[in-house]
């Protein structure tokens, strides 16, 4: 198909091409007829704009704001952090920038003064980690009312609205984590699930639903086996925690399979290997390099991982196509369901552009 040039519309239209550049970029002082006559001619010649072109000959700057919850290196959130910074990377020259605001998990008023920050700079697009419904609601209820496009990652929250959101099925991936755990464990008497929790809460919802995803699978499937929870505190010490799996392991001997719906199944892999408890494995979530290097010792049996980096990539993504491209983005958008073993976790690639 033959370029269409600025030239060549306002030929068509009768007008000058400064006025063709005006309407194109939705500028001011143009008469009405000449911007009906020019809008006719773009329709006619069926004339599709450049978004990126149009993106960088508008030459503005955009910034989006990163709520994130504070964590530590070489973990989940970690990654992607990493993979927000790279798509800025990548959107360098629309002066596209992102702000990272860290909020503590647990902590209400932590969340509520980096979503004051947030509102009072202003910014073109928000990615928001929820926290609790009704606390982040207030939040989300701001932002629309402010008409600020936001995108959710980690928990999903169709009720807030969200431009779009980037993880997993949490259900699904909870029953297909039950389902693969079986393979393995389908003889035993009881299995354990650790929960690392502070004030016995989960640190996200997305924990909560892959765990009624597999509890969902074992009442389908396998009733007859127990599941035993164990609650570790979330910001606990190695000592703190080895006391507790010491009294857990010494009152079920039954147990030879352990499963977690977080990042930190290297706390009972670390365990495993160190109290050199062979006929223990675990299975757990996320390619982080403690648990990685545990699956390849053998104290973690399989891990799902679900693309942390390349959710942080998407949702910035998302905003710049929204905001600067002025594309339609898609609403919901689930990461692949991936599980690793030994034999496949030095192939995994966590980019995927």
């Amino acid at each position: 198909m033959q370029k269409i040039r600025i030239k060549d519309i306002a030929e068509r239209a009768g007008v000058s091409v400064g006025t063709v550049d005006r309407v194109l970029h939705n500028r001011p002082n143009v008469s009405a007829p000449a911007r009906k006559r020019v809008e006719q001619a773009l329709k006619e010649m069926e004339y599709k704009p450049n978004a990126y072109a149009s993106a960088l000959a508008y030459n503005r700057e955009y910034t989006f704001y990163f709520l994130l919850p504070v964590h530590a290196s070489e973990a989940y959130w970690e990654e992607i952090e990493e993979g927000a910074l790279k798509a800025v990377e990548a959107f360098r020259d629309f002066h596209v920038n992102v702000k990272i605001l860290y909020y503590q998990r647990f902590d209400d008023p932590s969340f509520e003064r980096v979503v004051e920050e947030c509102l009072a700079a202003r910014p073109d697009g928000v990615i928001v980690v929820p926290t609790h419904l009704e606390l982040t609601r207030s939040f989300t209820d701001r932002l629309h009312a402010q008409d600020i496009p936001f995108v959710m990652l980690d928990s999903y929250m169709p009720d807030l609205r969200p431009l779009a959101f980037y993880g997993q099925d949490s259900f699904s991936s909870g029953y297909f984590a039950g389902k693969m755990l079986m393979m393995i464990g389908s003889s035993d008497k009881e299995v354990m699930l650790l929960r690392l929790t502070k004030g016995g809460l989960l640190s996200s919802k997305q924990q909560g639903n892959r765990e009624v995803g597999f509890r969902h699978y074992m009442v389908d499937h396998f009733p007859q086996i127990s599941i035993v929870e164990v609650d570790l505190p979330s910001e606990g010490e190695r000592a703190e925690y080895d006391e507790i799996l010491d009294r857990f392991f010494a009152t079920h001997p039954l147990v030879h399979h352990c499963i977690t719906f977080g990042s930190k199944a290297h706390i009972v892999g670390e365990y495993l290997l160190r109290t050199n408890k062979r006929d223990v494995q675990i299975m757990g979530y996320d390619m982080v390099q403690k648990n990685a290097e545990c699956l390849r010792q053998g104290s973690i049996s399989f891990l799902i991982a679900q693309h942390g980096y390349m959710q942080g990539y998407y949702c910035v993504d998302a905003l710049f196509r929204a905001i600067v491209l002025k594309n339609e983005v898609k609403a919901v958008n689930y990461m692949p369901i991936e599980l690793l073993c030994k034999e496949n976790v030095d192939y995994y690639q966590r980019t995927m552009i």
